[in-house]
């Protein structure tokens, strides 16, 4: 049996403090995708939710565990910081939000305008940085010492990984409908948490992870089996756009991943005009991740069925109508 720090028992367990509202979400094969990709495709759709993405799953169990009984008295129990590109610090706000813990998001300001405004919304409080992730990472944790309050770490919270494995839960559910899966792979939650589970429900899906050239640290390392911290990341990507891989989950990667590919920015936005085309979806760069991944392989995927995990919807519009080659002003006619 594959070991990591992330147990199906407790991922179980996590989804019992998870507001229903992301649970069991949409996983349809998309026909209309099929023609183009040369293979059968699953979309499991993690964009229905009320942050539209899947981070909410894992802010749900880490807001359950602060806001319950063994949150623990004193300064900073029901409070929490953590560093975002967006998706995560909304997350984190409307979880935070609906029990009443005081949330505090570092973002860097080249993140989304749109990512940025719906934290603002949700009642955080925003502090932006010059730099990247990785600059919003440290101050984060510089406000988690200063103030006494709980630093939210995704992947390597243990929490954001559970709650992100309750979707290979659902997925288990549906095996052996589909061989493969198709994981966006950032810090590693998504991909550890599906990947466990799955390994150990589904052992016969194999688990491959995707990641733009332009931010490859993950990716090289675990070809390498080893932390490869690379320099400034260039890609649109920005959900999975980190330089620094946490070495725990990077263990856990190597147990459960069967693969870990690289695709062109090209191919990442020739995905989200399918995704828009033939599945009538606005998705952001890191979840047509796995559309790209079939693209640049056809032949690997020819005859197989793959799902594909549709991570997140948020996605500043200007520029999304500039990546699938909408001209400004002229509506596409399909929805989130």
């Amino acid at each position: 049996m594959v070991r990591t720090r992330i147990d199906v028992g407790r991922v179980r367990a996590a989804r019992e403090m998870i507001d229903p509202v992301f649970l069991d979400t949409p996983l349809y094969r998309c026909e209309a995708l099929e023609p183009e990709l040369g293979c059968a495709v699953s979309v499991k759709l993690e964009t229905a939710n009320p942050v539209r993405s899947f981070k909410g799953r894992g802010t749900e169990v880490v807001a359950s565990l602060l806001a319950g009984p063994g949150a623990g008295p004193g300064a900073g129990s029901r409070a929490a910081v953590c560093a975002s590109a967006g998706n995560l610090g909304q997350a984190l706000a409307w979880s935070g939000r609906r029990r009443g813990l005081d949330v505090t998001v570092v973002a860097s300001r080249s993140a989304p305008a749109a990512k940025l405004d719906r934290i603002r919304a949700l009642g955080a409080r925003l502090e932006l940085v010059d730099g990247d992730f990785e600059a919003a990472r440290e101050r984060a944790a510089d406000v988690a010492r200063h103030d006494g309050v709980r630093l939210v770490e995704d992947s390597l919270d243990i929490e954001t990984c559970e709650g992100a494995a309750t979707i290979g839960l659902e997925l288990a559910d549906a095996a052996p409908a589909f061989d493969a899966v198709l994981i966006a792979l950032g810090g590693g939650a998504l991909a550890t948490g599906v990947g466990q589970v799955l390994k150990t429900l589904a052992p016969g899906v194999e688990v491959i992870c995707v990641q733009p050239l332009g931010a490859p640290a993950m990716t090289l390392s675990w070809r390498r089996g080893r932390v490869v911290t690379t320099g400034p990341t260039d890609t649109i990507a920005d959900g999975v756009a980190g330089r620094r891989p946490i070495p725990v989950v990077l263990d856990d990667l190597l147990q459960v991943a069967d693969d870990a590919v690289l695709v062109r920015e090209e191919s990442i936005t020739a995905g989200m005009r399918l995704l828009l085309d033939h599945a009538g979806l606005v998705v952001e760069p890191s979840a047509a991740l796995g559309v790209a991944a079939v693209l640049e392989d056809r032949d690997r995927f020819a005859g197989r069925h793959v799902a594909t995990i549709v991570c997140g919807g948020n996605v500043d519009m200007d520029a999304y109508r500039r990546w699938v080659g909408i001209a400004p002003g002229i509506a596409s006619g399909h929805g989130a």
